[in-house]
């Protein structure tokens, strides 16, 4: 169960990222809103993972999930460039993730 809400929180990462991002400064509610409800509930599941997992382990993968698709969504959304070595170089985070679930 640990690990599937770390992934869940992972998720909840890139949200509350990208809406800090379309935030901008806190001057827009609706975004400034889900960043604070996305950042507590990441948060917390983060906690609760670390409760089973190990903290390096927990915090590598929560931090890889949500940088990557933090920058999908910025390439999706066209706020930023899709480039072969930047997939390419995605696709090793994403890698190491999984090798770290691989080894506990």
């Amino acid at each position: 169960m640990a690990w599937v809400v770390l992934v869940l929180s992972g998720v909840l990462e890139a949200v509350w990222a990208t809406a800090l991002g379309r935030s901008e400064g806190f001057s827009r509610l609706t975004p400034s809103i889900v960043f604070a409800v996305g950042l507590v509930l990441s948060m917390a599941g983060l906690a609760y993972a670390m409760r089973e997992l190990p903290v390096g382990t927990a915090y590598a993968v929560w931090v890889g999930i949500g940088a990557v698709l933090t920058v999908v969504i910025a390439m999706v959304s066209g706020q930023e460039a899709v480039t072969a070595v930047k997939v390419l170089l995605l696709a090793g985070i994403i890698g190491c993730v999984v090798g770290l679930k691989l080894l506990h």
